[in-house]
């Protein structure tokens, strides 16, 4: 692999080289190659950047979306630790790049529908069946064909820039960014399925941002910024469903808000709130769950009531109307668990606690806690009087026989209105559930017709017998009504039964009249128990006086009570209070050491990336270095090649290890060829020329003399005709210029009369003129003179004051001079002297060395008298062997102790050392005899010695 590495710069050469010659594939897979290198890591950004790009124009151009990804992985891997915002740049690029190519190709497409070559031309049979067949135009079929794989590409150009970009703090801009495109993409295009998986590609990051919060640069949704972020991504996401009525994808991007809502501990802005509250009333709506529409619909109104200065009042009133409105369209008759499948059960209530959650509601809202809530917030007084009078009648008052008819009118009005059409429907069943439960209180049987003709909203709406019946029966099934029916008699009878177990608490939200023999009968025993307490109270009065000691005394023990309790409340006040404080003093310390242990974490990133930063530096200097040294050497070798191309073989010319030498080489091996080419070219010409010259002399020699001929009859031609129109022309002018003559003479004496003024005035300003300018000239000379005259004493005085200096300077250095000749001459003589002492010095120690020497030769001569007569005495006196004479004389003398010293030259450094032995040897005792001495004496007198 190390080997086969390309340099990436000879890379994106080559691949424009093969671009060049259609080679598309080759020029990416030599891209490629450079890409999943592990040495491209270390390539500078500047460098890897323009590959890129044309990895991934090639890449579009190619339509391979999935090689496009892997590369823009790998870029990623590259970059992200050095330079993000290239990463950013080559995304928008590539995005770019795929939109260009999907307009381009909608641009052809039109254009192709728009040449038809025969616009009279009848449509085939064939054409006609296929539209039969498919149900598609031309136009559709040309779409599908030419637009939709770009468009295909492009949407693989938005995921791959999603999953490239996901979990990144430092990406997450240009994130948000592409999000948006890609909505856009496909709101404009209409892609639903392809915004269904854009939902669960963008769920999928969300659910892995806890995922990976442990790794570096993820993205943290504690950081107000990253959370408000993902909230518009994700508003703007439930925009583009509701508008393209993906209303399931609607409803999961409202759960990923209200988590992402959850997920932080701070309260979000109201503005946030009303826009969450909004989409889910749209939502809710579509879904006619009248309930939950409602209660989304109250929450909106109490949040937009919080926003006093941002809403205005008209708004206000909408929302207030609308409210009201979804409030009373709430089903009386709801749906009872009886008749939900058992099946059914855990999902029907895991939904509705879902929809509970997302309302942000602590229990399961109810009609009547919904008509409270919004009575509790004064919603009457923001509503029309119509509303009101909708709300009287279905709520508050009883008219069983005229309900219908006044509310007609009211019905009608919200018919009309597109914003409350949507209510009417459900509205008309309530009042139908108001009139039969009303009728329930007063009649116990009546006619069907009689209940269609008071169910009537004429002239808008009217009810028939076969829907009434149906409205009944689903009541009763439910358990919100109590009827039967007898179908012989067209009758209606509603149920009197005592112990009837029929659900009252529907009921019991409307107005009523009197309560109905069964709610009598569940009350009886109660009602019994309270008259029963009152005779017992009456008959005796003890029991009364009894209950009121008690109560005496339990509101005495209450007071006790009241206060002990009141100690502990403050007491666990108290504590709760220091156990709040202590929390904070530990979230603090906690906080604290959080940040000193990301701080250190920071310094410690901060250095590793300062180390890293400096080492890259070091490793980018040197490979630039490196580099431009190749280049250097490169160029060099490239300067010959260049004057060669066309000479010599491009492959030669683009080999990577190409050198001066062989450049040179090829160079000469090129001339030489180029030049016999060219020997041979002139030789074949020339031949050719000689040839083609001749035959055409040969062939012009008759056709020159014709022509010769015929442009001497022109020109005589010529001539004539020129002569007459010359003499013509001549004799005009001249006859105009007599006449001209002939006017200027009669006014010549007028003309010479101006002319002679004219010059006189114009010399006489000359004169002026002149004399004018002399007079400036002269004092403009007399005071160039002055000023000269100025400048010349000044120059003078200047020199003068140099010429002093100069003087004055010459004088110091003279003296200067003058004192170093002084002192050098005295230390001359200061030398001299000390020389001459040093010689006396030198003089007095060679007498000395001379008296050393002749001491020490009589001693030495001493020392040998006595040997000799030692030696004799021995002889005599005893028979003991003696040496021969001539032994004796063979014996060498003995050397002098002091060798012959050097003669010294006086002042040198052979003096000064001679000065310093002669003064050692004066102050030491007398030296013995030398080893050398010794020996020789030893050897001379049979091995005795002896010492001076």
């Amino acid at each position: 692999m190390y080997r086969n590495f390309q340099k990436p710069e000879l890379a994106l050469k080559r691949a424009q080289e093969l671009i060049l010659v259609d080679q598309s594939n080759a020029a990416l897979d030599t891209l490629q190659e450079v890409l999943n290198s592990k040495r491209s890591r270390n390539v500078s950004v500047n460098v890897m950047e323009p590959i890129m790009l044309k990895y991934l124009e090639l890449c579009v151009d190619m339509k391979k979306g999935k090689l496009a990804k892997d590369g823009l992985l790998q870029y990623k891997n590259i970059v992200q630790n050095v330079d993000v915002s290239s990463l950013e740049t080559v995304i928008k690029y590539y995005l770019k790049l795929s939109e260009a190519k999907v307009v381009e190709a909608q641009e052809k497409a039109d254009q192709i529908t728009l040449d038809v070559e025969d616009l009279e031309a009848a449509e085939l049979p064939e054409t006609f069946l296929l539209h039969t067949v498919s149900g598609e135009q031309d136009k559709d079929r040309t779409d599908r064909s030419v637009v939709t794989p770009w468009l295909k590409l492009l949407w693989e150009a938005y995921r791959n820039a999603l999953d490239v970009l996901k979990n990144n703090t430092r990406l997450e801009e240009v994130y948000q960014v592409v999000c948006h495109q890609t909505f856009q993409f496909c709101l404009k295009y209409q892609r639903k399925v392809e915004f269904r998986r854009l939902c669960e590609l963008l769920r999928s990051h969300l659910h892995n941002f806890s995922k990976y919060a442990h790794q570096a640069h993820s993205v943290n949704l504690n950081d107000p910024e990253s959370l408000q972020r993902q909230l518009t991504t994700r508003f703007e996401q439930l925009n583009i469903s509701t508008e393209l009525e993906l209303w399931q994808e609607a409803f999961h991007s409202i759960e990923d808000i209200h988590s992402l809502l959850t997920h932080t501990k701070k309260i979000p802005k109201a503005q946030i709130m009303a826009d969450y509250y909004s989409k889910l009333v749209t939502i809710l709506k579509v879904s006619e769950n009248h309930l939950f529409h409602a209660a989304a619909l109250n929450r909106y109104f109490t949040v937009m009531n919080q926003q006093a200065s941002t809403a205005s009042a008209e708004k206000k009133q909408a929302i207030a109307e609308q409210a009201l409105l979804a409030t009373l369209a709430v089903p009386v008759i709801t749906p009872s668990s009886e008749r939900i499948l058992l099946g059914e059960h855990d999902e029907f209530k895991s939904n509705q606690l879902r929809l509970t959650n997302l309302l942000n509601l602590t229990r399961l809202p109810t009609r009547s806690t919904l008509i409270k809530d919004l009575l509790n917030h004064g919603v009457l007084s923001s509503v029309s009087p119509s509303l009101k009078s909708l709300y009287h009648f279905l709520e508050t008052e009883f008219h069983p026989l005229s309900i219908c008819k006044k509310l007609a009118p009211v019905l009608a009005e919200l018919e009309k209105n597109p914003a409350s059409t949507h209510y009417a429907a459900p509205l008309r069943q309530v009042v139908l559930t108001r009139l039969l439960q009303q009728l329930s209180q007063v009649y116990t049987t009546i006619k069907i017709d009689s209940i269609v003709k008071l169910a009537s909203f004429a002239p808008y709406f009217e009810y028939d017998t076969v829907a009434i019946e149906k409205f009944i029966m689903n009541g009763c099934k439910r358990g919100e009504l109590a009827i039967h029916i007898d179908h012989a008699t067209s009758t209606i009878t509603f149920d009197t039964d005592l112990f009837s177990t029929q659900r009252t608490s529907s009921a019991a939200e409307g107005p009523k009249l009197q309560q109905t023999p069964s709610d009598l009968m569940k009350s009886q025993l109660s009602n019994l128990a309270k008259r029963l307490y009152c005779a017992i109270n009456i008959m005796d009065p003890s029991i009364r006086e009894s209950k009121l000691k008690s109560k005496e005394e339990a509101f005495a023990a209450t007071l006790a009570a009241a206060k002990e309790e009141h100690k502990q409340t403050l007491a666990r006040k108290a504590l709760i209070e220091r156990r709040k404080e202590i929390a904070e003093i530990l979230q603090q310390h906690r906080e604290k050491e959080e940040a000193r242990e990301r701080a250190i974490q920071l310094a410690r990133a901060q250095e590793a990336e300062r180390i890293r930063v400096a080492e890259e530096t070091k490793r980018r200097e040197e490979e630039r270095k490196r580099k431009e040294l190749e280049t250097i050497q490169r160029e060099e070798a490239l300067k010959l090649a260049e004057t060669m191309k066309g000479k010599i073989d491009a492959d030669i010319l683009n080999m990577e290890n190409l050198d001066t030498a062989k450049v040179m080489q090829l160079q000469l091996e090129a001339l030489e060829r180029e030049k016999n080419e060219m020997s041979n070219k002139l030789k074949a010409i020339t031949r050719h020329v000689d040839h083609l010259e001749r035959a055409f002399r040969k062939e012009e020699i008759p056709l020159l003399e014709k022509d010769y001929e015929n442009q001497q009859m022109e020109d005589i031609a010529n001539h004539e005709t020129a002569h007459k129109a010359l003499l013509a022309q001549t004799k005009t002018k001249h006859e105009e210029d007599m006449i001209f003559k002939k006017r200027f003479n009669r006014v010549l004496p007028f003309y010479n009369q101006y002319l002679d003024r004219l010059n006189q005035a114009r010399n006489s300003q000359f004169e002026e003129k002149r004399a004018e300018l002399e007079a400036q000239k002269d004092a403009e000379k007399k005071a160039i003179i002055e000023e000269f005259r100025a400048y010349r004493a000044k120059v003078e005085a200047d020199e003068a004051e140099v010429q002093r200096i100069r003087e004055e300077k010459e004088r110091l250095e003279r003296e200067r001079k003058e004192e170093e000749e002084r002192i050098i001459a005295e230390k001359a003589a200061k030398e001299a002297e000390k020389k001459a002492e040093e010689a006396e010095r030198l003089r007095k120690l060679d007498e000395q060395a001379a008296k050393q020497r002749e001491r020490e030769r009589l001693a030495e001569e001493k020392i040998a008298a006595s040997k000799s007569s030692e030696s004799k005495t021995s002889t005599g006196g005893s028979g003991a062997w003696r040496p021969s004479r001539a032994s004796a004389q063979k014996e060498p003398e003995v050397a002098p102790s002091t060798p012959a010293k050097t003669p010294v030259a006086p002042g040198g450094w052979r003096a000064r050392m001679a000065a310093k032995e002669a003064e050692k040897k004066s102050s030491e005792p007398a030296p013995e005899e030398s080893s050398a001495q010794r020996n020789a004496s030893y050897s001379a007198f049979g091995g005795r010695t002896k010492r001076a």
